[in-house]
């Protein structure tokens, strides 16, 4: 599978594999998992992404139960920290919040790595913007992060590029990507900016929800109409020609894909299979838009 550099020394694979829904199997039992982990690896997928809060603040654990150290060195593992939510090991908050101060990156890194069994984590993001971000001391706390070995390189995910320029500005570190949602479900990030702005600066851009949380696998729609015609054309299933269509673009897009069900997982690199042509791509973008461009 193609692979994507965010630094010299750090590769992902074009497609992640998502693990926000790894709490909400039914089985959470570490053979499960590494049979999942394992579907991914036959595809060459090795990049597993994970948070803090996915699970109720379970999700990481349960990761953690499976992994070996074999199994380690094969995988690169994403993280991510901020979110505050009344539930689980934060079930004393009293509203939902984002926290970016030093004190709590630390203690969330800290606690991730010791929840995944780990001894370092390959890419950490800092969740959702912080209305209350202090921006230099959340820009030494991930500069610290990555000088003292905790992470190898640091990232953002929901900014807007006004957030990015706020917190790079006092970083000596560079952001290698920002993890936002895209989708023919949800492509605002098209043409309001916010792609343009990574890809001036050669920055992969991460995509979550990339089948629209699954609206694109379960609607049925104008756009799902023409989904459905071009997969059987090419011999795939709706959701490859749905990530196709973000594959194709020349941001290199990473889409992230999550599910429970291990069919699906082996289907991911069906995407590859895919032939995007520019008509192609427009007539599906038309049918998001429910309108022909201007």
């Amino acid at each position: 599978m193609e692979r994507i550099d965010l630094t010299d020394d750090l590769s992902f694979s074009r497609i992640v594999y998502g693990m926000w829904r790894l709490g909400d199997d039914a089985d959470t039992s570490a053979d499960h998992v590494r049979n999942k982990i394992a579907a991914c690896l036959d595809q060459g997928i090795t990049t597993l992404d994970q948070a803090d809060i996915y699970g109720g603040y379970m999700a990481e654990e349960i990761l953690g139960q499976a992994l070996t150290p074999e199994l380690r060195r094969q995988v690169e593992i994403v993280t991510k920290c901020d979110i505050v939510a009344p539930v689980g090991r934060h079930s004393g908050a009293r509203v939902k919040h984002y926290d970016t101060s030093r004190r709590h990156i630390r203690a969330s890194v800290d606690q991730s790595l010791r929840l995944m069994k780990i001894d370092e984590i390959d890419l950490l993001l800092i969740h959702r913007p912080d209305p209350l971000m202090d921006h230099r001391e959340t820009g030494e706390a991930l500069d610290d992060l990555v000088s003292s070995g905790k992470v190898r390189a640091v990232g953002v995910s929901n900014f807007r590029p006004h957030d990015w320029t706020l917190l790079q500005s006092a970083m000596q570190t560079p952001l290698v990507t920002n993890q936002i949602e895209l989708s023919l479900h949800a492509h605002q990030a098209f043409t309001n900016g916010d792609l343009a702005f990574l890809q001036e600066r050669d920055i992969p851009p991460m995509a979550w929800s990339p089948l629209g949380g699954g609206a694109l696998m379960t609607s049925n729609t104008a756009l799902t109409t023409v989904l459905d015609r071009v997969a059987a054309e090419q011999g795939v299933d709706r959701a490859a020609v749905a990530v196709a269509w973000l594959l194709a673009h020349p941001a290199n897009i990473l889409p992230v894909m999550g599910t429970n069900t291990l069919e699906r997982i082996r289907g991911f690199a069906q995407a590859f299979a895919v032939a995007m042509t520019r008509e192609l791509w427009f007539e599906l973008y038309s049918a998001a838009l429910g309108h022909e461009v201007p």
